[in-house]
């Protein structure tokens, strides 16, 4: 006998228009306080130790961008709406990648005076990498020393990589995932146990 697809796993174009209002915002609405809660806590935990924080920061923080992705990629081939969880992994990945980059720009400039054509703080780092994230690089803030100017390229070949191969990642999970739901909507019913024999 086939078991019944639970009420959570229907599929999102089954849901009334009021259902997927609520669920569009619940899903926009976590992405939207976990992007909150990261530019906060990048501007209100201390980053006094520039010399032996710069480094450990940055590559754990780009391990930690990683592990979320992978963890958000399982998630959303495991999601009963995978587009709308594939919509929320990119919502709130972004703002960690950047505060990721913001605290290592502003640990340089702290450690390293010279590193960037003005001080740094949180404000100008935070700036600097959305400015360099966006390609727009107005030129008001750039990179003088061999440290700052490896940083701000290995922010920009990330920032690539985010664009085509995390999205590419999160959209081949999202197209899994909706397969996935497709197959279980659509799976034939177990025959009668006389039937088996």
């Amino acid at each position: 006998m086939r078991r019944p697809v639970p009420h959570a796993s229907r599929r999102y174009q089954d849901l009334t228009p009021a259902r997927r209002r609520r669920l569009e915002a619940a899903l926009l609405a976590r992405s939207v306080i976990v992007g909150v809660l990261l530019v906060v806590a990048y501007y209100l935990l201390p980053l006094d130790k520039p010399e032996d924080f710069g480094v450990a920061l940055l590559v754990g923080g780009l391990v930690l961008v990683v592990a979320v992705v992978a963890w958000q990629v399982r998630a959303i081939q495991n999601s009963p709406f995978p587009r709308l969880r594939g919509f929320q992994t990119l919502i709130s990945g972004i703002p960690l990648l950047l505060v990721v980059f913001a605290a290592v720009y502003y640990l340089t400039g702290q450690a390293q005076a010279d590193s960037f054509t003005q001080p740094m703080d949180k404000i100008d780092a935070m700036y600097f990498t959305v400015t360099v994230f966006s390609t727009v690089g107005f030129g008001d803030i750039t990179a003088k020393t061999d440290l700052a100017r490896t940083l701000v390229t290995v922010q920009m070949l990330v920032n690539l990589v985010v664009i085509g191969l995390v999205a590419k990642v999160i959209f081949g999970a999202v197209d899994t995932g909706v397969k996935k739901r497709t197959a279980e909507q659509h799976e034939p019913s177990e025959p009668p146990a006389a039937d088996r024999n």
